[in-house]
């Protein structure tokens, strides 16, 4: 088990392989590490009419499962509090879009629509 600080490096290094990646295909980085009352966003990213809301997992090894399986209901409900926090008191001219991007050995892996 990595002790917090080899976590904290990870999670780092995730995000950072997850924005490059992103912006390769043509994303524009709004916001990296949003907190607000409710949570942190990892990533938050636009391409077209779409804003991302992005949970970046990385994995060293498979051990607990995949990447995406860590983002359950409790997570998914504090994402969408985070949107409501972040577009409070702006107009909303965009489609609104819940992704997953894991990062594992293997390289990336984004989930688009991953949830609702």
């Amino acid at each position: 088990m990595a002790i917090k600080g080899e976590k904290r490096r990870l999670g780092f290094f995730g995000e950072s392989k997850a924005a490059g990646y992103l912006k390769r295909h043509g994303y524009t980085i709004l916001e990296r590490n949003f907190r607000c009352p409710f949570g942190e966003v990892d990533i938050i990213a636009e391409k077209g009419d779409v804003t991302a809301f992005i949970e970046v997992k990385t994995r060293s090894n498979d051990n607990y499962g995949q990447p995406n399986e860590a983002v359950g209901r409790d997570r998914q409900a504090r994402y969408k509090n985070c949107v409501r926090y972040y577009f409070s008191g702006r107009e909303i001219d965009c489609t609104v879009r819940f992704d997953i991007i894991e990062v594992t050995k293997e390289g990336v892996n984004h989930i688009e629509n991953a949830f609702y």
